[in-house]
């Protein structure tokens, strides 16, 4: 089951055929958040919800599931795990959490809104793969290009609720001390150090996990090197269970 992150849509694990690959070995179901697509919304938005949106879809399947969250995807993932006894396997790829000295770029999130109330949702979207993502200029541009764009700035709308809650959630490495799913956690050896710090505290949190460093990758290697991202996701799954 994949979790797509903030700024995505689900159609985000189709752009390097990440999906298609894992459907060769597995049924994969691939989640549309809410505030997208035919996906349900509300007034009202927390964080928690997000986590019990993706506990429900994993609980609806009938067999124990691997659940892969990407970047915000991955914190609604981890939480999700303390929601469900259904899962198999947790990977984790580069949660955006706030550890050490690390804070979400709030002055970005302030633009985005100005964007998102003058009608400027693709420059809001931009603002948040580069400043808050930490999107390189050339992913951006590939971006642009592919289909799946035009979905993505029409859920731009979303960013600022999602970013603050993601600046405000304080991860408690202490909440998941009982939580033994077999769990890999990526990072990319080029990502911000945001990311890679975040990622080592969330392996040493979690008492069954341990952390692939994808060396000369950034923030999105299953579009940047997908055959080796879902050999290793792969790898991961059978080879834990």
């Amino acid at each position: 089951m994949l979790v797509h992150g903030n700024g995505d849509v689900h159609e985000f694990w189709d752009l390097a055929g990440t999906r298609l690959a894992f459907a060769e070995h597995c049924t994969v179901y691939a989640v549309e958040r809410r505030g997208r697509g035919e996906s349900g919304d509300a007034a009202a938005y927390e964080l928690e919800r997000e986590a019990e949106d993706v506990a429900t879809v994993v609980d609806a399947i009938d067999e124990p599931v691997t659940l892969l969250g990407h970047s915000g995807g991955a914190i609604y993932s981890l939480e999700a795990a303390l929601r469900t006894d259904n899962l198999r396997n947790l990977i984790l790829s580069e949660p955006p959490i706030a550890v050490a000295d690390h804070e979400l770029d709030v002055e970005g999130l302030a633009e985005m809104k100005r964007l998102l109330d003058d009608g400027e949702n693709e420059r809001a979207l931009v603002v948040f793969l580069r400043e808050v993502a930490g999107i390189s200029r050339a992913e951006i541009d590939e971006l642009r290009s592919a289909p799946i764009w035009p979905d993505m700035v029409r859920a731009a709308h979303t960013l600022p609720r999602e970013s603050r809650a993601i600046a405000e959630y304080e991860f408690d490495a202490t909440r998941f001390a009982d939580v033994t799913t077999p769990t890999l956690v990526l990072s990319g050896g080029e990502s911000p150090q945001f990311f890679k710090d975040a990622a080592g505290a969330v392996d040493e949190a979690l008492p069954n996990s341990r952390t692939t460093i994808f060396d000369g990758l950034a923030h999105e290697p299953m579009n940047t090197a997908p055959d080796r991202f879902v050999d290793e996701v792969l790898t991961f799954a059978y080879d834990s269970t």
